[in-house]
């Protein structure tokens, strides 16, 4: 039996063109100007007119709901999540393979889906999509999109994705920008496969696709605890080869285009223990969501961010943040201390759950947290939270709530932007804590 076609509306927001129309919560919108909807990108892709037409199935009735734009961007309605295409790829260095039990669901989900890489950044191999994906990419124009490529070596590449089958990387390439359209792509490095010589080559064949191309990230592979045999991490020496080909490159780019159009992500910077380049030389920051430029741009920030005058605070402050970010946040926020006095201590957190080579805030479980933070919680009133740490409904990877945390610490906890803006708003909203 073929699948209902439409898709349900889950919030309406006040005082939008959606709830002006008589839009609700439930509603399944099966089509927009007479264009059936398979998921929101056909609604973002068929709702671009000011005058629209809805076909709404509401508690078994169909019933037109005529809807006026106005001068209004936004719609104002928000969907049910679709089913994601999911990843048939075993790459050698898959993440979620090396997840634990007992994690969010949401984490176990291997999506390879466009709609979630035009969406939401994510990053997919273009391993599955079938024609009529293809042709759908093309009308609807779904660009830009993020792409893992690894290696062009289509040998190399297909032993990493663990897939024989999977399709030339650069032919898929070529058919994006024969109908330009433009895409982000990662290398995700790892030492022994695609890294030397293979690794100078994927980027002479990715600059190729210029200006289709708008950036490319060189990426270390993240690896835990329960990782498979037969990859190993990537150590100092494998990230100062990675930044020292990097480089080479970006001088030619910037040269030629004023685009260095190549990046290193920050964690090879902090593992070859070098300084990062300017911010300015990260173009448009295209990658920031995958850790390039990351660190240049709050090091950046801090420098600028204006700090108002808070006030003499009587309540002591603590905060946390992963070992690679550490000190950083550190230098800031004694910077901030010494100018306006504040009572403020960070700690670097070190993730037991996934091994101590995973440095990073975002990884963080809950209960590496609170462990932490239990044995340097006396004297302290309020704990500042970095908000990566958690998702949309404040819950730890591990899920741990931000709730649960405030009762196993007995102090309030706030959660704050991961922004030198945000740590200061922190603070202020602090003194009217009682």
């Amino acid at each position: 039996m073929q699948a209902e076609h439409g898709i349900q509306i889950y919030t309406v927001r006040q005082g939008s063109p959606a709830e002006k129309a008589g839009l609700l919560p439930g509603d399944r919108v099966l089509s927009i100007n007479s264009h059936k909807l398979r998921d929101p990108v056909d609604f973002m892709f068929f709702s671009a007119d000011n005058s629209l037409d809805a076909k709404v199935k509401r508690g078994g009735k169909i019933i037109h709901i005529q809807i006026v734009r106005g001068d209004r961007k936004e719609f104002g309605v928000h969907f049910k999540p679709f089913k994601v295409m999911t990843c048939k790829n075993n790459c050698i260095f898959c993440f979620i393979k090396q997840l634990p039990g007992g994690l969010r669901k949401s984490l176990y989900i291997k999506d390879e889906d466009y709609r979630m890489s035009f969406l939401y950044g994510n990053y997919v191999t273009l391993s599955n999509l079938s024609k009529e994906d293809k042709r759908r990419i093309i009308e609807q124009r779904l660009s830009p999109l993020y792409i893992s490529v690894h290696s062009t070596n289509r040998v190399v590449r297909n032993k990493l994705l663990g897939n024989p089958k999977a399709p030339d990387i650069m032919k898929e390439l070529k058919f994006l920008r024969d109908n330009k359209l433009r895409f982000n792509l990662q290398i995700v490095l790892c030492p022994g496969y695609n890294d030397g010589k293979e690794l100078q080559q994927t980027i002479s064949n990715l600059y190729s696709l210029y200006p289709y191309v708008l950036s490319v990230a060189v990426v270390p592979v993240g690896l835990t605890l329960y990782k498979k045999p037969g990859i190993r991490p990537v150590i100092k020496e494998d990230a100062a080869d990675a930044i020292k080909i990097i480089e080479s490159f970006q001088k030619r780019f910037i040269k030629k285009h004023g685009n260095a159009i190549v990046y290193a992500a920050d964690e090879l910077y902090l593992k070859a223990e070098r300084s990062f380049p300017p911010l300015k030389e990260y173009g448009e920051l295209h990658q920031i969501e995958n850790g390039v430029g990351m660190v240049p741009l709050f090091m950046h920030q801090a420098k600028k961010s204006k700090i108002p005058r808070i006030g003499q605070l009587k309540k002591k402050f603590l905060t946390f943040t992963g070992v690679s970010f550490y000190p950083f946040l550190k230098k800031f926020l004694e910077k901030l201390s010494e100018k306006e006095n504040l009572l403020i201590d960070v700690l670097p957190v070190e993730n037991k759950f996934f091994g101590s080579s995973v440095t990073v805030a975002g990884l963080l479980s809950g209960r590496d947290v609170i462990k932490t933070i239990l044995d340097r919680i006396e004297g302290r009133e309020i704990i500042l939270l970095p908000d990566v740490v958690l998702n949309d409904e404040n819950r730890f990877l591990d899920d741990i709530t931000l709730n649960n945390m405030e009762e196993a610490l007995g102090i309030p906890v706030r959660k704050i932007s991961s922004t030198p803006e945000g740590i200061i708003r922190g603070f202020a909203e602090g003194i009217s804590l009682s």
